[in-house]
């Protein structure tokens, strides 16, 4: 019996996920990949397979799920890949009691209207929205490969139809970094040939009031770049006695902040640029001396840019911080010393480096086996996520190397998403033209074809990626590279192929106004999803 093609019963299979709590590093995230788990198991093609549904557990005990469906004796198979983790719910406020429950938080929205934007309240009106954590981001995505894998058990497709759905993808992707060898592992043990990897990531407007309808052929590229500034530190009373690293971090954000040499257009796409993440200094107690060490990130997203290219960009940025450092503090040092004559100021020079220099020099200076030594001791102890910690990881360099100071020191944090693309993939052209095709004839609506899905997405670890540059300048200069992290380079490279992302119409992500349109997505898309595979199969 079928209960998952009806666009009402997508509406219920959608809200029993989003009643799943599944925030990211929760214990409803475990909990999600159990129910998906559950749901399949009452499938009569699970009942006789039961070794083709498992789940797969990551390092820190949250789980992966796969469903294989083995349509005939081909080996042709179809990723249909999806997360089931979301962002926290802090941002609705007095409606946080109701951002896992769809249907009471629509009726509500509908109630408070008034209140609300312009755009919200039109969409409200039409009564074809449904509101709701997760509701867009993405598991209508993991309802509608539910109903595709349905329809996979009933004979459907003539290939195989495997549904991997990922933990963790909103904070550092661990769960798409697990799944590449579980990927290579069924590929092995069932004989299987991966023709490509759907995505089921929703649509992102590209400018307020964007009516297009998007399908991709590829997913947009993002580094993190962190900034370690250790500066000198002195006694408020002596201000010329030491560098403040507040300011240092203050000048290399004017570098950064909004910086329009990291813009890149390839065709009509544009990227943002960079914002940063996180900054503050490192001092964890209140006294009258000054820090003696800060930290930046930026978001930096990408196209086709080597990271060569972006990591010149971002040295460069330092560099004219740093001399605008030395001339600021100077400038201020000649004003002050009019009035006490007999100061003088101790001269000074604010070095840049990388991480792999600062590496380097410390080794230099005490030997591979003590540096090693102290990282291991480091990792023993951690209690930090990856960006802390690698600010940690760099500190400790940046101590034995004190003298060095003033100092900015660029390295790199996970989470990495290399920019990948099939867009110049004829078997992919072929199917988006079959795409467009079908909709246009059955729907009369047009799609239109975007390389890069730009809101990020586990696709940059099994496409192609449209950046030739070496990863190694990234890895060398990731301080968390073999300190209990791996960015698993080989394995990707032997499961690199062909993707796409088609998925349903949204508003909002990560807003608590995040909102799913019901017409197309649960209306239209099984159908064009439908298609979509039949044409990856051919």
């Amino acid at each position: 019996m079928n209960t998952w093609q009806s666009k009402q019963q997508l509406i219920d299979l959608l809200t029993s996920l989003v009643n799943h709590q599944s925030i990211t590093g929760s214990s409803a995230e475990i909990a999600q990949a159990e129910y998906l788990q559950h749901l399949l198991a009452q499938k009569p093609y699970f009942e006789k397979n039961p070794d083709h549904l498992r789940l797969h557990p990551l390092e820190d005990g949250r789980r992966l799920l796969t469903a294989l469906v083995k349509g005939n004796a081909s080996s042709k198979t179809i990723v249909l890949l999806s997360h089931f983790d979301v962002v926290g719910v802090d941002d609705y406020g007095a409606l946080k009691n109701l951002a896992f429950s769809p249907g009471e938080l629509t009726k509500e929205m509908e109630y408070i209207k008034e209140r609300l934007p312009e755009a919200v309240q039109s969409d409200i009106s039409s009564g074809d929205w449904l509101f709701g954590r997760g509701t867009m981001d993405m598991k209508a995505g993991l309802a509608l490969h539910l109903s595709m894998l349905e329809k996979a058990m009933d004979g459907e497709f003539d290939g195989n139809i495997l549904l991997l759905s990922v933990p963790d993808e909103e904070v550092n992707s661990q769960g798409m970094m697990t799944a590449l060898p579980v990927l290579k592992q069924l590929m092995q043990e069932e004989n299987l040939v991966y023709n490509a990897c759907l995505n089921g990531e929703p649509m992102f407007s590209k400018y307020p009031g964007d009516s297009h309808y998007y399908v991709y052929a590829g997913s947009i590229g993002k580094v993190l770049p962190g900034f370690y500034c250790y500066g000198k530190e002195s006694h408020v009373g002596e201000p010329f006695a030491g560098i403040n690293p507040n300011l240092i971090v203050s000048f290399l954000s004017q570098q950064l902040e909004l910086n329009e040499s990291f813009i890149e257009k390839v065709d009509d796409e544009v990227t943002p640029p960079p914002i940063s993440l996180m900054q503050r200094d490192l001092k964890e107690e209140y006294s009258v001396q000054t820090p003696n060490a800060a930290i930046a990130m930026y978001n930096v997203l990408y196209l086709k840019q080597t990271f060569r290219e972006i990591n010149e960009k971002l040295l460069a940025g330092a560099h004219a911080a740093a001399d605008n450092v030395e001339h600021y503090v100077r400038e201020k040092f000649e004003h002050f010393a009019r009035l006490a004559e007999d100061f003088t100021m101790p001269d000074f020079r604010v070095n840049v480096m990388m991480y792999e220099d600062l590496y380097r020099e410390a080794v230099k200076r005490y030997g591979k086996e003590e540096v090693t030594r102290r990282q291991n001791l480091l990792v023993s102890q951690r209690d930090q996520g990856d960006r802390d910690f690698s600010a940690t990881l760099v500190q400790e360099l940046a101590a034995m190397c004190k003298d060095l100071a003033p100092m900015i020191v660029l390295f790199y944090s996970p989470p990495f998403y290399p920019a990948v693309s099939s867009l110049d993939d004829p078997y992919i052209k072929n199917v988006l033209e079959d795409v467009k095709s079908y909709t246009q004839t059955h729907y009369q609506l047009d799609l239109t074809v975007s390389e890069f899905f730009t809101g990020l997405s586990d696709l940059s670890f099994v496409g192609p990626v449209s950046s030739r540059g070496n990863l190694q300048q990234l890895t060398t200069n990731m301080p968390l590279q073999n300190n209990g992290f791996s960015f698993p380079e080989d394995v990707i490279e032997q499961l690199t192929m062909p993707i796409l992302n088609i998925g349903p119409l949204g508003k909002d992500p990560h807003q608590w106004t995040e909102r799913l349109e019901l017409s197309y997505s649960f209306d239209r898309l099984p159908s064009i999803l439908t298609e979509a595979i039949h044409r990856l199969l051919k």
